[in-house]
């Protein structure tokens, strides 16, 4: 008798081996620390399942170890190529394709093998979330693409299924239906609490609908039971800053920042330890509180090494912004130079957007404020092409929001404001709002 999956995909092993990895896998995918353990027992029980080795490369690529995952997934290759099924066969070349930044090829065959083996999780999950293939592709509806997958393939889950909940859950709610997205994503916690992605897109969908009494609720009573070294943990602890700055508690959200965001006490990967430093102290600036200069300091201390080379979008404009507001202007302008040698080699999928972003952060921390704003407002509707969630992109609205106001253009910052306002509540914008009124009545 064939040894399958819980989604009864046929296993080339033996039926002890895949019990470990699939419980390794389920960790992998639910982000809960333990999936290493998981899959090293598996390939133990059998070192020559292929898939267990694919498995240990992609969690090795989660936690940034580059070289172990192309050679645990070169391992897999020779593996499955001797004893593999066709569908193990297809898994195995789609991550091959992921390890070696081959992306768009990664997508896509991600996509081909969505469409001949829907309930494959490891693969169809590739192109879902804030750091997916999707997100990244440099599309500009990469929101609704999500949701268009996800819909697509939802036939092969069962209502219940706490994996699929979660990134249906999270793909509805990020592409601006906020009430399907809570609910999917509150029933995929109840399956499954050890679920950080759950946790995680639940917290997104509050801050999309201006819910943050009921985040910083969530984050409160659920991120304790997450150990601190899991990978998300200063991740969600920044949408807890976050939220503390939307309610004008600035030390509370300096309080969550300092010991569990800022490098010195940081477990994220690279990617969120760029962007989730950076942005809260553009933000606290944003919102003018001071800014110690030791907090941006540290923040460049710890990215020094990474991202050097332009082309990752999401982290060419946050590295941008840690250089602009510590003057690194030099450093600004080569990442500027590179992106546009790039974009004409046509390398690039985001487009302009990405060098004008970056252009725009460094106008923004010169004081050029009317430069700031007349390089943002035409990439507005472009800005999605960096990737990550609407909650990490929205700190560059903020930027063309409070650059139209500090450079007195008060008709379209009253304009931009009564939209945001429209599509949700928020009460620091609401605070924008009454300080831009009463600045017209001084005037």
């Amino acid at each position: 008798m064939p040894v399958i999956d819980r989604y009864g995909l046929p296993l080339s092993t033996c039926a002890s081996a895949a019990d470990r990895y699939q419980t390794g896998v389920d960790l992998l995918l639910s982000l809960w620390p333990g999936a290493d353990a998981r899959l090293d027992e598996a390939i133990a029980l059998d070192p020559d399942f292929a898939l267990a080795w694919a498995a240990r490369a992609r969690l090795h690529l989660i936690d940034n170890q580059a070289d172990l995952a192309r050679s645990a997934i070169a391992r897999a290759h020779g593996l499955v190529e001797r004893r593999g099924t066709k569908r193990e066969r297809s898994h195995v070349q789609v991550l091959q394709r992921l390890m070696a930044g081959e992306s768009a090829q990664a997508l896509q065959g991600a996509l081909d093998h969505a469409e001949r083996w829907p309930r494959d999780i490891l693969i169809l999950g590739l192109p879902l979330g804030a750091f997916g293939l999707l997100a990244f592709s440099g599309r500009v509806d990469h929101d609704q693409a999500r949701v268009d997958l996800c819909e697509r393939h939802a036939r092969h889950f069962a209502a219940d299924d706490w994996w699929f909940l979660t990134y249906r859950g999270w793909s509805h709610g990020e592409n601006g239906d906020v009430l399907r997205g809570r609910t999917l994503t509150e029933r995929a916690l109840e399956r499954r609490r050890e679920n950080v992605n759950a946790a995680h897109a639940l917290t997104h969908v509050l801050h999309e609908s201006g819910a943050s009494e009921e985040a910083a609720r969530l984050i409160a009573d659920w991120l304790p039971d997450y150990p601190r070294h899991g990978t998300l943990h200063g991740h969600i602890a920044w949408h807890g800053a976050l939220v503390a700055l939307e309610r004008g508690d600035v030390q509370g959200a300096l309080a969550l920042y300092e010991a569990q965001v800022a490098p010195a006490n940081s477990t994220a990967g690279p990617l969120n330890r760029v962007s989730d430093n950076a942005s809260f102290l553009w933000r606290l600036a944003l919102q003018r509180h001071e800014v110690s200069p030791a907090l941006w300091q540290a923040t460049a201390d710890s990215v020094t090494g990474l991202f050097q080379q332009p082309g990752l979008p999401f982290a060419d404009v946050h590295m941008a912004m840690i250089a602009a507001a510590t003057g690194y202007r030099s450093a600004l302008e080569a990442r500027i130079t590179g992106l546009t040698a790039r974009m004409a080699d046509g390398a690039l999928p985001a487009g302009p957007v990405v060098a004008v972003l970056c252009r725009a952060l460094l106008a923004f921390a010169e004081e050029d404020y009317r430069g700031c704003a007349r390089l943002l407002e035409p990439v507005r509707a472009d800005i999605a092409r960096i990737g990550g969630s609407g909650a990490q992109r929205q700190v560059f609205e903020d930027t063309l929001l409070v650059a139209l106001m500090r450079g007195g253009e008060h008709a379209k910052a009253h304009a931009l404001l009564d939209e945001r306002l429209h599509r949700r509540p928020s009460r620091r914008d609401e605070r924008w709002r009454t300080a831009l009124v009463a600045e017209d009545d001084f005037q």
